[in-house]
């Protein structure tokens, strides 16, 4: 047989081994292992890539400024055109709020602070004002009791820090109340500490003839005799769709400072009511249930009023009330009569 013939048949041969599995060539970035003295030596071990480590993130700079941010918001609120909390934070309460009030004006509505904005607002700087803490201040604090047992039993529900009672009094979030006084010995520090804090005094309290709660942007307007827009404040509304109201409903009554009932056939999911059993009054305060002010509306059992926890406000969550902060509440009481059609709409 010639030669050509026999080579033909072996790289047939290997051909047929190596799809068979039984034959297997090293890939080209692993050469065969070295022999010294005919027998195999261990490869060595691959030098690691070394891990670059990414650069950090740098966060997004703000749109505004904090302090400059605080200031908007609480020129807005003096206005009657709510943030809600002024936190430093151009957010969506915020352009709500800017909105509305631009449209308010005549203003072309961005919902930004532009410059026709900023300068019928009037000077950022005017936004501040100075707070002494006093000791008066200092003795009325007082633990809030946890369970619903002890709050029917205290004599009022009120502030438990001065930073609290602060960032309340001025319509601020609480860490925006430490930014603006890094140095101040929070959460209560000594009677005699100055601190810088917003200055959210309303240029006037409008009266309004009708008010309309917006359930999809969590928002509560209010309009006079003319149906000018003269306030808008942001509200949590409830969970269950089922018992938000829809329609026309009245103004009936209203308190300031209003005590609580708790009744358990309100709070079926609270294991702690219900081993109670029976109904509580709940002291008034600050840190009660509804906040410092109440209204009645003409669904029973239904009406606007405070909270305790004024930065939760937009969230859904209640009974199917409708939650202000605390400020806003009291500022709705003195512009409302009774009688008001206050209409409901998606």
């Amino acid at each position: 047989m010639k030669p050509e013939t026999w080579n033909s048949i072996a790289l047939v041969s290997v051909v047929l081994l190596f799809a068979a599995g039984c034959v297997t060539v090293p890939p080209e970035s692993e050469p065969p292992p070295a022999r010294i003295g005919g027998q195999p030596q261990p490869r060595p071990a691959p030098t690691p890539t070394p891990r670059v480590k990414p650069p950090p993130l740098t966060p997004p700079k703000p749109e505004v400024p904090f302090r400059d941010a605080v200031a908007i918001q609480t020129l807005l609120d003096r206005r009657n055109f709510s943030c809600n909390c002024a936190d430093g934070v151009i957010g969506t309460k915020t352009r709500q709020a800017l909105r509305a009030w631009q449209g308010a004006n005549g203003l072309p509505v961005t919902g930004k602070p532009d410059e026709l904005t900023l300068a019928k607002l009037g000077p950022l700087d005017a936004a501040f004002t100075t707070h002494t803490v006093t000791d008066e201040e200092l003795a009325a604090l007082t633990p809030v009791p946890k369970t619903w047992w002890g709050k029917s039993q205290a004599a009022q529900l009120g502030y438990e820090t001065l930073l609290e009672l602060i960032a309340e009094k001025y319509h601020a979030a609480e860490e925006a109340v430490r930014k603006l006084n890094p140095d101040a010995a929070w959460p209560s520090p000594p009677a005699g500490t100055t601190l810088v804090v917003p200055n959210p005094r309303p240029s006037n309290i409008p009266k309004a003839d009708s008010l309309t709660i917006l359930l999809n942007e969590k928002l509560v307007r209010a309009r006079d005799a003319d149906g000018r827009l003269v306030a808008q404040f942001p509200c949590s509304i409830a969970k269950d769709k089922e018992k938000r109201p829809a329609g026309v409903l009245t103004v009936v009554n209203c308190a300031s400072e209003p005590t609580y009932t708790l009744d358990p056939a309100v709070f079926l999911e609270d294991k702690e009511v219900q081993a109670l059993g029976k109904r509580l009054i709940i002291p008034p305060g600050p840190n009660n249930p509804v906040g410092v002010a109440w209204i009645t509306l003409s669904l029973p059992g239904y009406g606007m009023h405070g909270t305790p926890r004024p930065e939760e406000i937009g969230r859904t969550g209640s009974h199917g009330c409708f939650r202000l902060a605390n400020w806003n509440a009291e500022k709705l009481i003195r512009m409302i009569r009774i009688g008001m059609p206050v209409t409901v709409e998606e």
